[in-house]
């Protein structure tokens, strides 16, 4: 298990760490995204779809629960998922991402909702409001992303 940090000085860091994320994912990758509201998760998201190939910008799935993204759209399918409106992490099993994983990532806001160590060999990312309005972002890495994160 690795871990590190990172400072992202804008939106457009944000979407640039997306981008370099999209680069290295995989089908069955799990990525989950932590942080307050407005600490930049849904940015990073929309970071990995745009260079997935996404043209339009991705919504927010707060309300959809679970935003897939499929080929021709982007060159790999993506399940975007928001899990803030849980109340039960047994309502996790109702979305039935553990099969949808086999074909697609999963990139994950709000995971603790799941309930803790749902998705150990997920590549965890934390995201920070610092001080100066920039984001921090720790991550932690386990050995499924040996060579692919950080990069």
């Amino acid at each position: 298990m690795r871990q590190g940090e990172l400072t992202l000085a804008d939106v457009t860091a944000t979407a640039a760490i997306g981008a370099a994320l999209a680069q290295v994912l995989r089908a069955g990758d799990v990525v989950t995204l932590t942080g307050g509201l407005g600490a930049g998760k849904t940015s990073l998201a929309r970071g990995v779809l745009a260079a997935l190939g996404l043209v339009e910008e991705a919504p927010s799935p707060t309300f959809a629960i679970v935003q897939p993204y499929d080929p021709p759209e982007v060159r790999l399918p993506v399940l975007h998922i928001d899990l803030y409106r849980l109340d039960d992490p047994a309502e996790v099993e109702e979305l039935g991402l553990d099969e949808a994983r086999l074909d697609a990532a999963l990139l994950i806001e709000w995971p603790e909702r799941a309930g803790s160590g749902r998705w150990p060999d997920a590549l965890a990312l934390d995201m920070a409001m610092a001080p100066n309005g920039a984001r921090r972002l720790t991550w932690r890495a386990p050995d499924a992303w040996d060579g692919r994160w950080p990069r």
